[in-house]
């Protein structure tokens, strides 16, 4: 995994009710990191769509997107290897909005999110349902950059951040699971953080 600088970081003490195992505190420190070459997407030119096991196959424009009811996260994000930021926040549309649109079939059990670069990651539909997602183009007041993921990105803050596919542009419901990128490399199939589920065989 191609890793740009600061992705050590600076170490701040510990904070073990904010932080899961084997994680630190990266402070303000974001690091970038990714496996494909950073597009540079225009906006207007993004789409979102919502397809697969659903009644209503969807896909939103940069503007229609921007009309749904807008939703935001505040809270921390955990990398598998091992840094976390606190108190972020992200803004975009919930995940819930666009599926309530799209009308997922009884089937569906899980979510296969897809990048234009052709990155993909895997997650069951209960992890992006419940306010646990976003669609976020957006990130601590400021539309997110390229190299994290601009013009949108995934956000599913409570799995490792692998789970938030940068420049996301569908996603497919499914009825069984199937692994996405990372997870065809050895990690994990869900992430926990909490569980430090960061490689096939952790529990």
């Amino acid at each position: 995994m191609p890793v740009t600088r600061g992705f050590i970081g600076r170490r701040r003490p510990e904070r073990p009710d904010r932080l899961p195992p084997g994680q630190y505190d990266a402070g303000t420190s974001w690091p970038t990191l990714t496996a494909e070459v950073t597009p540079h997407l225009d906006p207007q030119a993004w789409t979102i769509a919502v397809d697969g096991l659903v009644e209503r196959p969807t896909t939103w424009s940069w503007d229609e997107a921007h009309a749904l009811p807008q939703s935001t996260y505040l809270g921390d994000i955990h990398c598998v290897t091992t840094w976390s930021r606190l108190d972020m926040t992200f803004a975009g549309v919930s995940v819930d909005t666009l599926l309530e649109a799209a009308g997922p079939l009884p089937e569906a059990a899980y979510v296969m999110a897809h990048s234009t670069t052709g990155y993909t990651t895997n997650l069951p539909l209960e992890d992006v349902t419940g306010g646990k997602a976003w669609v976020a183009w957006e990130a601590d007041g400021k539309p997110l950059t390229p190299d994290h993921g601009g013009p949108a990105r995934l956000v599913v803050p409570h799995l490792y951040f692998w789970k938030s596919a940068k420049w996301v542009t569908r996603l497919e419901l499914m009825a069984r699971d199937q692994p996405g990128f990372w997870e065809r490399n050895g990690y994990h199939d869900r992430g926990d953080p909490w569980l430090e589920q960061r490689y096939q065989g952790d529990p």
